[in-house]
C-alpha cells in the first residue's frame, strides 16, 4: 500500500519510459472492476467472495512464478554474453599487439626487399630465356618446314600441309603475342620478316582450295575426297578465327581469314561465270531458244548433283542446296535483265516471258520431282519483277502490233487487187459472196491472243485490246480503200468489172467480222463488242451500202427524169422499167446474208420512194382540171401499188416501207373539197414531221385548184403546229429540196392575201 518517495521517483521514469505499461495497468483495472461488478451485483453472490479470492490468489502466484523463471533465464543468458564479450576483447587486444610487432618487424626488413626485387627480375628473365631455348629448335627449323609444306602442297596432301602450316602459324603468333604483351612492337617486324614465307604458303594453299571449290560440282561426282578435304581445312580455319575473335586480346596478321565466306563467294562466282558470262548469244529466234534450253538442262542437272552428292560433303549449317538455289536464281535474274537490254524481236520476247514465268517454276525445271521438296523457289523473289514483266509484255505487245499492222496491210493490198480482177469473188457453200479477208484477219488476231494466253492473263488482255484497236484501224483503211475503188468506178463504170459483186462480198465480210469479234474476248462470259469497234463496223457497212445505192441510183435516174410527164400520166411503162431495175439489183442483193439483205432492200425502197417523190415535187406538174387530178391520182395509185407489191414480193414488210408516203400524198391531191385541206395536211405532217412549208406549197400547186386563202390557212395551220422528229423516224422529205417560189413584192400592214 505505502510506497516510499524513492519508489515513486523510481517509478516515474519507468512510466515515462514505458507508457504502454501504465495504459495496460489501467485497462486491467477497468476489466477487473467490470468483472467484479458483473459477478457481485447481487447480495447473495457475496457468499462466494472467499472462493473467488483464493482462486485469484493462486492464479497470481502461478503467474509470478512463471515471470520469475523467465527473468532468471534471461539473466543467465546476459551473463553468458557478457563473459564472451570480455573474452573477445582480450583476444582482440592480443591480436593488436601481434600486428604491431609484425609492423615493426616489416619496417626493420624493408632494406632486404630491394635485393629480392632484383632476384625476381632475374627469375623472370631466366623463365623467358628458358622458353626461348625451348622453341629455338622449332624456330631454326621454320624454313625447313616451309619447304616440306610446299612439297606436301605440290603432292596435294592438303590436310598434312595444313597441320604443319597451323603449327608454324601458332609458333609465330605466340611469339608476336608475347612481344605485344611486353610492348616490344619494334621486334615484331623482325619476327614477321623471319616468317614471311608463311604468307606465300597460305596464298598457295588458298589458291588450290579455291580451285577445288570452283570444280566442286565435278569433283563430288568423280572424286569427292579433295572437296571434303578443302571443306575440312576451311572449317579448321573458321574455328581458329572464331577463337581469336572471342579472345580479342591480340589478333595476328592475316586474321580473320574468313575462308568460309570466301568458299561461298567462289562457289557463286563459279556458277555465275560458267553459265551467265558467256559471249552474247543470238538474241533472236533459235539462238535464244537454244540458250534458254541449255540453261534449263544445266541448272536442273547441277542442282540434282548438289542435292544428292554435295550436301553429304559439307556440314549441315552450310545450307549448300539453298545457297546454290539462291545463287542460280539471282544470277538468272541479272542474266535475263541483260538479255532484255538487247533489241529482241517478238519471238525472243515471247520465249523469255514464257521461260521465266512458265518453264522456270514448272516441273520441267525448278519444280522437278528430283529437286522437291528441298528446292523451293517460291520463297525467293520473283525471277522477273512485276514492273519488268509489265514492261516486257508491253514491248512484246508493240512488236506484235507492228507485225499485225504489216500483215493486215498486205491483206488489204491483196483484197484491193482482188476487186479489180476479171472474175467474181468466191462464194461460200450457200452461194453468198465472200473473200478470205475475214478468215485471215480473225485467224491472225485470235492466234496472237491465244499465244499470249500461254504466258499471263495480263498479256492476253493487252494483246486483246491491241487486236481490237488494230481491227478498228484496219476497218478505217478498208473503208478508205473502198471509197477509192468507188471513185475509180465513177470515172469508168466498167472498172471494176464485178463492182457490185465485190461490194456485196465486202458486206458479207463485214458481217462475218462483226459476228466473230466477240469470240476474241478471253472471257467467254463477256462477249460485248466495244462501242468504238462497233461504230467502225457500222461505218464500213454504211459505206458499202452507200456505194451500192449509188449504183442503183445511177440506173434509176434516167427513168426518174421522165417523171412526171404527160406521157407518164397517160399510162407508160416507166414504173415497170424501174421495177425491172430494182428486181435485177434485188437478185444481186440476194448474194448477201439476210440481215444485210433486208437492210439493202429497206434502203433501196427508201431510195426509190424518195426519188419518186423528188421527181414529183421538183419537176412539178400542175393539174389543169379535175380530170387531170383524177388521172394523176390514178397513176400515183398504180405506181405506188406496183412498187409496194414488188418490195413485198422481195421480202420487205409493208410496215417497213416508205412508199406509204406516196399513198398519203395522193390522198392530198385526190381530196375533192379544198376547204378540208388544212385538216388533211395536219394529219399528213403528223405522220411525216420532216415535211416543210415548201413541200406542202408544191403539193398545193400540183393540185391547181387551191386558192390563196386556203393556202394561207394551210400554211398558218402548219406554223401553229410545229413538228418534232420522233426517235427512230426515217426521214424522207428532208432530203428532197424543192425550188422556193418567188413571192410578189408588197408593202402591207396586214397579211397578204
Amino acid at each position: 500500500m505505502g510506497m516510499s518517495a524513492g519508489d515513486e521517483r523510481a517509478a516515474s521514469p519507468r512510466d515515462e519510459e514505458w507508457p504502454e505499461a501504465e495504459k495496460a495497468e489501467k485497462l486491467a483495472r477497468g476489466a477487473a472492476l467490470k468483472w467484479a461488478s458483473g459477478v457481485f451485483y447481487r447480495p447473495e453472490k457475496l457468499e462466494g467472495l472467499g472462493h473467488y479470492r483464493r482462486r485469484e490468489t493462486q492464479r497470481n502466484s502461478s503467474i509470478q512464478s512463471r515471470l520469475k523463471s523467465t527473468v532468471q533465464s534471461y539473466l543467465e543468458g546476459v551473463n553468458a554474453g557478457l563473459e564472451q564479450l570480455r573474452s573477445a576483447a582480450q583476444e582482440v587486444q592480443s591480436v593488436c599487439q601481434d600486428l604491431g610487432a609484425a609492423r615493426w618487424a616489416l619496417l626493420d626488413s624493408a632494406d632486404h626487399f630491394q635485393g629480392l626485387q632484383q632476384m625476381r627480375e632475374l627469375m623472370e628473365e631466366h623463365v623467358q630465356l628458358a622458353s626461348v631455348v625451348q622453341v629455338l629448335p622449332q624456330i631454326f627449323s621454320v624454313h625447313e618446314v616451309f619447304s616440306h609444306i610446299l612439297q606436301l602442297l605440290h603432292g596435294q596432301h592438303f590436310l598434312e600441309a595444313h597441320v604443319e602450316l597451323m603449327m608454324v602459324e601458332q609458333l609465330r603468333d605466340d611469339i608476336l603475342s608475347q612481344l605485344h604483351l611486353r610492348g616490344l612492337s619494334s621486334a615484331q617486324a623482325t619476327v614477321l620478316s623471319y616468317f614471311s614465307g608463311l604468307q606465300d604458303l597460305n596464298e598457295s594453299l588458298a589458291k588450290q582450295l579455291w580451285d577445288i571449290v570452283g570444280s566442286s560440282l565435278r569433283l563430288v561426282r568423280e572424286d569427292p575426297v579433295l572437296f571434303v578435304t578443302a571443306v575440312r581445312i576451311i572449317e579448321r580455319e573458321e574455328k581458329i578465327d572464331d577463337t581469336l575473335l572471342l579472345e580479342a586480346t591480340f589478333l595476328p596478321p592475316g586474321r580473320p581469314k574468313g575462308w568460309r565466306q570466301k568458299f561461298y563467294q567462289v562457289l557463286q562466282d563459279t556458277i555465275t561465270g560458267t553459265h551467265f558470262h558467256a559471249p552474247c548469244m543470238d538474241a533472236e529466234g533459235p539462238g535464244l531458244a537454244k540458250h534458254l534450253a541449255a540453261l534449263q538442262k544445266d541448272i536442273v542437272s547441277e542442282l540434282r548433283v548438289v542435292k544428292d552428292l554435295m550436301v553429304q560433303c559439307v556440314p549441315a549449317h552450310y545450307n549448300i542446296l539453298s545457297t546454290c538455289t539462291a545463287t542460280y536464281h539471282q544470277a538468272l535474274t541479272s542474266h535475263l535483265q541483260e538479255i532484255l537490254r538487247e533489241d529482241l524481236d517478238k519471238q525472243g520476247l515471247f520465249l523469255l516471258l514464257e521461260w521465266a514465268l512458265r518453264v522456270y517454276p514448272s516441273p520441267e525445271m525448278m519444280g522437278h520431282p528430283d529437286l522437291l521438296p528441298e528446292v523451293d523457289v517460291s520463297a525467293l523473289d520473283p525471277l522477273m519483277s512485276s514492273e519488268l514483266v509489265d514492261q516486257t509484255e508491253r514491248r512484246y505487245m508493240m512488236k506484235v502490233k507492228a507485225s499485225v499492222f504489216e500483215w493486215m496491210q498486205r491483206t488489204l493490198e491483196v483484197e484491193f487487187k482482188e476487186w479489180f480482177r476479171e472474175e467474181e469473188p468466191e462464194t461460200d457453200h450457200e452461194g453468198f459472196f465472200q473473200s478470205a479477208l475475214p478468215a485471215i484477219v480473225m485467224q491472225m488476231l485470235n492466234e496472237n491472243i491465244q499465244v499470249a494466253s500461254l504466258i499471263t492473263n495480263s498479256l492476253q488482255q493487252k494483246i486483246y485490246n491491241m487486236a481490237l484497236e488494230e481491227l478498228e484501224a484496219f476497218l478505217g483503211r478498208l473503208r478508205e480503200a473502198l471509197a477509192q475503188c468507188g471513185k475509180e468506178h465513177q470515172q469508168d463504170r466498167a472498172v471494176p468489172k464485178f463492182y457490185i459483186s465485190h461490194l456485196l462480198a465486202v458486206l458479207n465480210n463485214n458481217l462475218a467480222l462483226s459476228n466473230s469479234v466477240s469470240s476474241l474476248h478471253p472471257d467467254t462470259a463477256c462477249r460485248e463488242v466495244p462501242t468504238s469497234l462497233q461504230a467502225a463496223l457500222d461505218r464500213m457497212q454504211k459505206k458499202a451500202t452507200q456505194l451500192l445505192l449509188e449504183e442503183l441510183l445511177l440506173d434509176l435516174q434516167p427513168l426518174c427524169l421522165q417523171l412526171p410527164s404527160r406521157k407518164w400520166l397517160s399510162g407508160s411503162q416507166l414504173v415497170g422499167s424501174m421495177c425491172e431495175v430494182i428486181d435485177k439489183y434485188a437478185k444481186d442483193f440476194s448474194r448477201v446474208r439476210k440481215p444485210v439483205f433486208t437492210l439493202l432492200l429497206a434502203e433501196s425502197e427508201l431510195l426509190v420512194a424518195s426519188q419518186y417523190l423528188r421527181a414529183l415535187l421538183q419537176r412539178k406538174m400542175v393539174c389543169k382540171n379535175r380530170e387531170e387530178r383524177g388521172q394523176l391520182c390514178h397513176r400515183l395509185l398504180q405506181d405506188a401499188t406496183q412498187l409496194r407489191e414488188l418490195f413485198c414480193g422481195l421480202g420487205l414488210d409493208q410496215s417497213q416501207q416508205s412508199l406509204e408516203a406516196v399513198f398519203a400524198l395522193r390522198e392530198l391531191i385526190c381530196l375533192k373539197d379544198p376547204a378540208l385541206l388544212s385538216l388533211e395536211v395536219l394529219g399528213f405532217i403528223t405522220k411525216y414531221p420532216d415535211v416543210s412549208d415548201e413541200h406542202i406549197s408544191t403539193l398545193l400547186d400540183i393540185r391547181g385548184d387551191v386558192s390563196k386563202e386556203v393556202r394561207h390557212v394551210v400554211l398558218e395551220m402548219m406554223a401553229q403546229h410545229p413538228q418534232v422528229l420522233p426517235e427512230g423516224y426515217r426521214p424522207i422529205f428532208s432530203t428532197i429540196l424543192v425550188p422556193v417560189p418567188e413571192l410578189p413584192f408588197c408593202l402591207r400592214k396586214g397579211k397578204c392575201a
